[in-house]
């Protein structure tokens, strides 16, 4: 059976989001107005579609994504979504070949990185992708939580919290997210039509039912704003008249610890409250232990997150910083040919530089282990004992730990 592998033109673009759709397993029939407005942006020259007959039965896309990496410098990255094929022409190495024009499109534009959010995760790690964030969500019990109930919710030291609208969002969220990205490795960029879609403006499938959620923002002393909260609630009574709401955060952006303590002491002293859901954050969030009795804080969700790949590892490695000084000869494997070699890096306070070498490598790993290191965010002794990378001199392991690793782990805290 042919098979036509190819880039989708507009007429063909709603049959293309009636595959997405199937293969999300969501309703897949859009009304022309969402077609019209995804088609304003989207760049259709990196939407990919495979057709069997005339019917598209494989889906692929890509855009241009900003990353900030460890340093606090942002990345162009080739960011990849809406990939998809149909249960019935599965095994057929389509996403393979989709995979391979993609990023050999993205290496050749000169884009040092790919990134995605796996939807599982055995698929992406044989196309030399690696977990370089993970996520984690908590539970909070808020009469456990150990906060004063008799507080107004307002912050101590001069602080304020403040209500605002959706409008008032789509005007101060982008600058003060901007801020949150020169600060966080592992945050990607979000355009226009995301605060859009995030404050319900503009059309959205029949499946996503629009709820307007709740809008605070963290005021500093000195009066500008340094912290978003973006939440739902539930409504929930218990049998004896009791409110028992989840409050379930969209978003919390927070420039400094005070403003995020006072964001989240403030969601915990609203009244008919007494379940708090964080919503994705960092493994190693401040959440916990911002309450006097952080076991009310339950995990209950930790997973991978942001996968990148290398499609230029000098670029990409010279690009961040780190935080000791060294010099380390790596040998990277990578089975597309795109992003291998042996590289020298050495790295001081002054910067980074990454040259192709002949000299002896001190490790040796895969492209995919590479990116998994890249924001700081794994141990290269315990891919070492994973046996997912080799020592080949002895205290590399040590020495390549102290130069990749962080004092805080990275967050992404977007789906694409």
């Amino acid at each position: 059976m042919s098979l036509d592998v190819r880039t989708v033109t507009a007429s063909e673009f709603a049959d293309w989001m009636r595959a997405v759709g199937t293969g999300f397993l969501t309703p897949n029939s859009p009304s022309d107005e969402l077609v019209a407005d995804r088609l304003v942006g989207t760049d259709l020259t990196r939407v990919q579609g495979v057709f069997d007959e005339g019917r598209c039965v494989a889906t692929f896309r890509s855009f241009d994504q900003r990353l900030t990496v460890v340093g606090g410098a942002t990345v162009t990255t080739d960011a990849v979504s809406g990939v998809t094929v149909a249960a019935t022409h599965r095994r057929r190495g389509l996403l393979s070949r989709m995979m391979a024009t993609d990023l050999a499109a993205a290496k050749e534009r000169g884009e040092p990185l790919a990134s995605l959010i796996a939807a599982e995760y055995p698929i992406y790690g044989r196309y030399g992708f690696g977990p370089a964030t993970w996520a984690a969500e908590w539970e909070v019990s808020v009469h456990r939580a150990g906060l004063d109930p008799r507080r107004s919710g307002q912050p101590e030291g001069g602080g304020r919290i403040e209500t605002a609208e959706g409008a008032d969002v789509r005007k101060l969220g982008p600058e003060l997210h901007d801020r949150l990205a020169a600060l966080r490795p592992g945050v990607v960029s979000r355009s226009e039509r995301w605060w859009q879609q995030s404050t319900g403006s503009g059309p959205r499938p029949e499946h996503q039912t629009w709820t307007e959620p709740f809008y605070v923002v963290h005021r500093a002393a000195a009066g500008e704003i340094d912290g978003l909260l973006v939440y739902g609630v539930d409504d929930k009574w218990g049998l004896a008249k009791q409110p028992l709401n989840t409050a379930s955060v969209r978003d919390l952006l927070a420039l400094d610890p005070a403003a995020e303590r006072a964001l989240w002491h403030y969601l915990c002293s609203i009244d008919w409250i007494t379940t708090v859901r964080s919503g994705y954050r960092a493994p190693d969030d401040l959440l916990p232990l911002l309450f006097p009795d952080p076991r009310a804080a339950r995990m209950i969700t930790h997973a991978d997150w942001l996968w990148l790949r290398m499609l230029d590892v000098p670029r990409a490695l010279e690009a961040r910083t780190y935080a000791v000084g060294a010099s380390l000869v790596l040998d990277v494997r990578d089975d597309a040919g795109l992003a291998g070699g042996r590289f020298l890096l050495d790295v001081s306070e002054s910067g980074a530089r990454c040259t192709p070498t002949t000299r002896s490598a001190d490790l040796a790993l895969g492209v995919g282990e590479l990116a998994t290191l890249y924001l700081g965010d794994e141990s290269v002794r315990r891919l070492v004992d994973l046996g997912r990378a080799d020592e080949l001199r002895a205290g590399a392991a040590t020495t390549a730990d102290a130069v990749f690793r962080t004092g805080r782990r990275p967050w992404c805290p977007d789906e694409f």
